[in-house]
């Protein structure tokens, strides 16, 4: 797009950095693992750091160092109350500034910029810039409101759904889950250029600077989520009788939905969700890209552990049954 200057045209921003190294270590976490030498075999540290949960080693087979810095597995609900209250702040002040007028806080703007957000520049026409900030702006409230519900529904899900065991993740991932959704809130409100000049005109215009990527995205994040949502009860009803009551905290095979196809659909579905806001920007949107690439990564890695676990628990396991990509990984 010719209009964005600034950030928007240099591929080394803050936040595209940042992305694009996260991206990269768990690429290489996942190398090292499918490398068949083990690069790093005997490294308890690194493999606690990239493990969670049932994946972790069991008891007193991990050192004492690791077990002391472990933090209930359940405390994932931490994370999605962080990023209802969070996120929910940044979609209420990006909905002042489109609808009402409302600048931004000084506070937040000084955040925006230093995390590279975008500047406009009416390289354009001042028709053709309108509606092409109208498009991006829209954008970025409906990846901001599917944020915003997909961290709700994930946080019922902790409390009325997902029944958790004793398992573990460590300190340091769980600092890192609180800081993600904190930063992946700002990612996408950087994405709006930041001039208070064109509020106006996006308040006027903004509903109808509705395109086809914008249906299609919101189709494939409400699709995903309601799969992801599927796959999480059989998970939880693994663990229940058929009234409902939890009858015990042990491992099972999943059966159903995209199950039948990897062994980890959740994470395929949280894959799927984030490609979906990608739709929603439009398939343009570099920075947004690079979160998917790191969320394909990351969920790859723990679907190659939980792979493995089920492979190695059960010998029944479907041999068909892949980790992560049906028919491929």
């Amino acid at each position: 797009m010719a209009g964005w200057a600034g950030a928007e045209l240099s591929v080394l921003n803050p936040l595209r950095t940042l992305w694009s190294a996260l991206a990269a270590a768990f690429l290489l976490a996942l190398l090292l693992q499918l490398t068949p030498a083990r690069l790093l075999p005997s490294c308890a540290l690194f493999q606690d750091l990239i493990r969670y949960g049932k994946t972790k080693q069991s008891g007193s087979r991990r050192p004492a160092i690791c077990r002391a810095f472990d933090v209930p597995k359940r405390y994932f609900s931490h994370f999605y109350i962080t990023s209802v209250l969070w996120n929910g702040s940044l979609l209420w002040f990006l909905s002042q500034s489109l609808f009402l007028g409302a600048p931004f806080p000084n506070w937040l703007c000084a955040l925006l910029r230093s995390l590279g957000a975008t500047q406009f520049q009416a390289q354009e026409t001042e028709s053709k810039a309108s509606r092409m900030l109208g498009e991006l702006a829209l954008s970025a409230f409906l990846v901001l409101v599917f944020l915003w519900v997909h961290s709700l529904r994930r946080l019922f899900e902790c409390f009325y759904v997902s029944v958790f065991s004793n398992a573990a993740i460590h300190v340091a991932q769980y600092c890192f889950g609180l800081v993600y959704y904190v930063l992946v809130g700002l990612t996408v409100l950087s994405q709006v250029p930041m001039d208070d000049k064109n509020v106006y005109v996006l308040r006027k215009n903004l509903l109808m600077q509705a395109r086809w990527f914008h249906i299609l995205g919101m189709i494939m994040f409400f699709w995903s989520s309601a799969h992801q949502y599927k796959c999480h009860l059989i998970l939880s009803n693994l663990r229940r009788n058929k009234k409902g009551v939890v009858i015990h905290c042990q491992h099972r095979i999943p059966f159903g939905d995209w199950f039948e196809y990897v062994s980890s659909a959740n994470y395929l579905a949280e894959l799927v969700i984030y490609v979906s806001m990608a739709v929603t920007f439009g398939l343009h949107n570099l920075t947004w890209w690079l979160v998917v690439t790191y969320v394909f990564f990351s969920q790859a890695l723990s679907a190659f552990f939980n792979h493995k676990f089920y492979r190695s628990t059960f010998v029944s396991y479907p041999k068909h049954r892949k980790a992560f990509l049906p028919f491929l990984f």
